[in-house]
């Protein structure tokens, strides 16, 4: 029993690591878009004016949009700013919330790892067959797959680390560290980060 709280502290320290990776991801993924609109802004300015091409800025601006999404879910989990549609919820009691937030996010991390599972499969599938885009780039798709893939796999690490750190505290009867991990943002708390 004197083990629970070591294991969960250690937890609590991945889950540090962890926000910091997924901020570090967010932030990849967020100069990756700018990055896009850069190239796109510059291919509408060549059409424009030289009615040239540099060909691409769509197949890079998707990688972006693909890659930044794929490393800003993790930071978004983390930060617990994803929409939630709370009519029953808050009418329940408050263990009976903890306990349906525990349980949803293990159904959550089910699908994750599903999504995970494929995208690592299809980076496979490009890696093994070296299948390269068939724009003028000619990318290989392994490329942005593996970040994209990466990026699905960190979200499911990050999403089990959550679902077992909170269903630790179910355990121990720590409702408060259930909602702070996994539960929505409070009305004060929402009103505290927009300001």
């Amino acid at each position: 029993m004197s083990s629970t709280p070591s294991f969960s502290s250690s937890m609590d320290y991945l889950l540090i690591w962890a926000r910091r990776l997924a901020r570090y991801g967010a932030w990849f993924g967020g100069a990756l878009i700018l990055g896009a609109a850069g190239v796109i802004t510059v291919e509408i300015l060549i059409r424009k004016f030289f009615s040239m091409s540099i060909g691409g800025a769509d197949e890079l601006s998707t990688f972006a949009l693909a890659i930044g999404s794929a490393w800003a879910f993790s930071f978004t989990m983390l930060d617990r700013a994803h929409v939630r549609i709370e009519s029953l919820y808050v009418i329940f009691p408050t263990r009976l919330c903890a306990l349906l937030d525990v349980v949803a996010q293990l159904l959550f991390t089910l699908i994750i790892a599903l999504v995970a599972w494929y995208g690592f499969k299809v980076f496979a599938g490009s890696w093994s067959m070296n299948s390269r885009t068939l724009s003028p780039l000619s990318t290989p798709l392994a490329i942005p797959q593996f970040f994209w893939a990466s990026g699905l796999i960190f979200f499911f690490l990050v999403s089990g680390l959550l679902f077992f750190r909170a269903l630790i505290a179910l355990c121990m009867g720590d409702l408060s560290k259930v909602q702070a991990l996994i539960g929505p943002r409070t009305l004060q708390q929402e009103v505290e980060q927009e300001s």
